[in-house]
């Protein structure tokens, strides 16, 4: 008798991977006390871990943008359960296309997270949307997440000011190029 596990059908493993909590812990570390007071934006939420981390540390506002259906409203309860949905806006769409909106709307961001699915080349394509769409603030960073071998090269705007690796996991700090560093 040959026993498979495919009893349930599998999710996509890219579909929802979480930041791990030492990679959190670190991006908060190195963030310092950008966080209190802050607008924050968060790309390819997901779970939207980094996003409410900021607003427990103080961030004024967080916006969080998920193209998932399943993943933003599980979002929205996630939310509501601890209490920081007043602080908060989920929007359930593509983040590219969130980008320009919120640079067309005139809206601008102290700290921007951007964790997309490994291996798409989403985070140089992101970077890009950000530099030139203008909702990076003056003095802003984004804390970009990948895979160690997806490194963006063509950033646009955005210089590399830090990077740091966990594992596979890479996260980049970018500013303004011109900006002050971290």
């Amino acid at each position: 008798m040959r026993v498979t596990d495919r009893a349930a059908p599998r999710r996509r493993r890219d579909e929802f991977r979480p930041t791990l909590a030492r990679v959190r812990d670190a991006m908060f570390n190195s963030l310092g006390a950008r966080t209190s007071g802050a607008r924050v934006l968060d790309l390819f939420a997901g779970s939207g871990a980094l996003g409410m981390e900021a607003l427990r540390r103080g961030a004024a506002h967080a916006v969080f943008v998920e193209q998932n259906a399943k993943l933003a409203t599980g979002l929205r309860h996630h939310l509501a359960d601890e209490q920081l949905m007043d602080r908060a806006e989920v929007w359930k769409r593509d983040a590219l296309a969130a980008v320009r909106d919120l640079g067309l709307a005139g809206r601008v961001f102290d700290i921007i997270f951007l964790d997309p699915p490994y291996g798409r080349g989403l985070v140089a394509a992101t970077l890009r949307g950000i530099g030139a769409s203008g909702i990076l603030a003056p003095g802003g960073v984004v804390a970009a997440e990948g895979h160690w071998r997806d490194r963006p090269s063509e950033t646009g705007v955005l210089a590399c000011r830090r990077e740091a690796r966990y594992g596979e996991t890479m996260v980049w700090y970018f500013e303004q190029a011109g900006g002050e560093t971290l």
